[in-house]
């Protein structure tokens, strides 16, 4: 791990080069997700993994074959909808 600091500036557009040995250390690729927390002058940002929601799903589908479950694509994809619709209504 890298303990020596390395200088950076911020663009016109607020954007911030994140240093080519950093990204290679952190395999940094373009298009990776962070949430950045920001307390007086600090600045932190973490990786934000995201959840390989197709490989969710190929695995919800596998295990609806093993149990014989039938449903299709649209009937799965109306209730995500209809359980989508029911948290905006209790959230108001």
């Amino acid at each position: 791990m890298t303990l020596e600091p390395e200088v950076t500036t911020i663009s016109e557009k607020g954007q911030v080069v994140i240093p080519q040995s950093l990204r290679k250390e952190l395999g940094i690729k373009p298009r990776t997700k962070f949430l950045v927390f920001g307390r007086g002058d600090i600045v932190i940002m973490k990786r934000l993994e995201l959840p390989d929601v197709e490989k969710e799903w190929e695995d919800i589908f596998r295990m609806m074959d093993e149990k014989g479950l039938k449903l299709s694509e649209k009937e799965i994809l109306e209730e995500v909808a209809a359980s989508r619709r029911e948290g905006r209504r209790r959230s108001k």
